[in-house]
């Protein structure tokens, strides 16, 4: 397997919050960033089931546009109570009109939408969840690797902080009393699902 050496990365990702969060993950090693976006790159149908099937799409695609290695996230909240929902849908939740240029996302909607399905099944719900990330790396030659980490934690009511993006309003870490969206970026860096993965993919493709 290919690894990755000092150089371009695309990330495959058109969300801002997102790029920032792996851009600053993969500062100490040597990489220049580009977005998808950034390089006028179109964004695949996210047809998988997994968060791996759905990460590999936009890595593979984005490899093949560009010539260049590409490394896609495929994230998501998924609720104990919920049977693991909304998982792979975890955005498409949030999707609450399309304007000309796309659809609009409304994060604040898609919370609600969670914890109005957790009000349904009673006050003793359980509240315990956990956020999923998978990385996806492809080379333009076909080759891929991919990296799995989660995040354990509880939802709470009403949505607190203003940092962070999506669902971390609602999101509090194991161990925590504050929601990933009222952590200091560097702190939920630390802790987050995506860190975890990215611990992964740091021993693999950076290591001596």
């Amino acid at each position: 397997m290919p690894r990755l050496a000092p150089g371009k990365l695309v990330i495959a990702t058109h969300n801002a919050g997102k790029l920032k969060e792996i851009q600053a993950l993969l500062a100490p090693y040597g990489m220049e960033c580009l977005s998808a976006g950034e390089l006028g790159l179109g964004e695949p149908d996210e047809t998988g089931l997994t968060f791996v099937e759905n990460a590999l799409i936009k890595a593979q695609a984005a490899a093949e546009a560009s010539r260049l290695p590409s490394l896609a996230d495929d994230s998501g909240l998924c609720v104990d109570a919920l049977k693991g929902l909304p998982g792979v849908y975890t955005a498409d939740w949030a999707e609450a009109a399309i304007y000309e240029g796309g659809p609009r996302r409304d994060w604040y909607m898609a919370m609600g939408k969670v914890e109005g399905k957790l009000a349904e099944l009673g006050p003793d719900v359980s509240r315990d969840c956990h956020f999923a990330c998978t990385l996806a790396i492809a080379w333009p030659d076909g080759t891929h690797a991919v990296y799995e980490g989660r995040a354990p934690g509880a939802l709470t009511w009403p949505p607190r902080g203003t940092l962070g993006f999506g669902y971390d309003p609602v999101f509090v870490p194991t161990g925590y009393d504050r929601t990933f969206a009222e952590l200091d970026p560097a702190e939920k860096h630390k802790i987050s699902h995506r860190a975890d993965a990215f611990a992964k993919l740091v021993a693999e493709q950076f290591s001596a």
